[in-house]
């Protein structure tokens, strides 16, 4: 609820580099609840980021470390660019080095 209320009801979030298009509060929403389920815990960490608010965009380049469900660590490196209108984002476009933990399976 708390990420959902970040982003506008029509919200795109796009996995670019897998192929993954979702829209709106309930397809993202699960998007989330299948991550979460499918891992003990994930991490996002060493941001970078680059704000342009005139034209409502932002950029950010971060590391991600997910502990699988058998304590093994993946990391991966992601880039995201966010479309923000009325301080909501509308569209968040996701770049991911290494394996797709955004899936629609």
């Amino acid at each position: 609820d708390e990420i959902a209320a970040t982003m506008s009801e029509d919200c795109v979030f796009s996995v670019e580099t897998h192929g993954v298009m979702l829209q709106g509060h309930a397809e993202i929403s699960t998007m989330f609840a299948r991550l979460w389920a499918k891992h003990a815990a994930v991490e996002h960490k060493d941001f970078s980021y680059v704000a342009a608010p005139n034209s409502g965009r932002i950029a950010t380049q971060f590391t991600v470390a997910n502990t699988e469900l058998d304590g093994s660590l993946t990391y991966k490196s992601n880039c995201n660019f966010f479309r923000i209108h009325d301080r909501k984002f509308t569209h968040v476009a996701v770049y991911m080095a290494g394996p797709n933990t955004l899936d629609t399976a």
